[in-house]
């Protein structure tokens, strides 16, 4: 256990969290965000207010497998007594996975390498019932040497600026994409994301392209078209965010937290 001088702890902790219900992971004035309920549950647990910091916000709707926050408290507990005790008060959809103690220069964002994202999609012409909110749809058939295709051109790093949000908040459009993987499993699709960091709605946005390419309203080519006009007009509309999982931050060795957590081993 890291203590600093004024008799604080740093903890990190790995929380999984289903997005349906909350407008987000951001705090909001509704008190509806999936951080106004772990901090919530956090302040309870430890008897003073907990403030969190996380490796990366989701959206409304979006979930999370491995979201890390970090916080700060003088309350010395056992690892394992900060899951249980926290999960306790928190509501059915959000769990914490893990709690370990860090050293205070660790930060959960600034101290990620990566962050990895995961969207589960479902190809059929019936829209999906008891996977509803946990998979995207599209009832056309899609082609996967096509996707793979318009995936190439976007890895490395880019302006990403034709699949940005105008909300987004980054100072820059600049992003090095380093996995796009897309993967089929019956009439399951699986696109994985990594990157060292991303833009608002950028996911969700490209797999809208994506899409549109895969069901053959698009070539190929036209992926390479979008991201050079550096100009969110010309890419596709923002795809739902239902089947977009936030699978979370990696870290370097030494800090020696989890790279996964056992809802990932739940997916598709």
């Amino acid at each position: 256990m890291t203590q600093d001088r004024q008799g604080w702890v740093r903890l990190a902790l790995g929380i999984s969290y289903h997005g349906g219900h909350y407008q987000g992971w951001q705090s909001q004035p509704s008190g509806q965000t999936i951080q106004d309920q772990l901090e919530k549950a956090l302040s309870q647990f430890a008897n003073h207010r907990v403030s969190t910091l996380c490796a990366g916000r989701t959206d409304a709707g979006v979930h999370g497998l491995m979201q890390v926050v970090h916080f700060d408290t003088p309350a010395l507990r056992p690892e394992a007594s900060w899951v249980r005790g926290t999960n306790a008060l928190l509501p059915r959809d959000i769990a914490v996975q893990w709690a370990q103690h860090v050293p205070p220069e660790f930060h959960c964002r600034a101290s990620a390498l990566t962050r990895r994202y995961s969207y589960h999609l479902l190809q059929s012409p019936v829209r999906p019932s008891v996977e509803q909110g946990r998979v995207g749809w599209v009832f056309r058939p899609l082609a996967m040497p096509a996707m793979q295709a318009a995936a190439a051109c976007l890895l490395g790093e880019h302006d990403f600026s034709s699949f940005r949000a105008s909300a987004c908040q980054a100072l820059s459009p600049v992003k090095h994409l380093m996995r796009l993987d897309i993967t089929q499993r019956g009439a399951y699709w699986r696109f994985d994301f990594e990157a060292n960091a991303f833009l608002h709605h950028m996911i969700r946005n490209l797999m809208g392209c994506l899409v549109m390419v895969g069901d053959g309203r698009k070539p190929p080519g036209w992926m390479a078209e979008v991201l050079a006009a550096r100009d969110r007009d010309a890419a596709a509309p923002t795809f739902s965010p239902d089947g977009l999982y936030f699978v979370g931050p990696r870290y370097a060795e030494h800090w020696q937290l989890p790279s996964h957590t056992p809802p990932f081993d739940l997916l598709p």
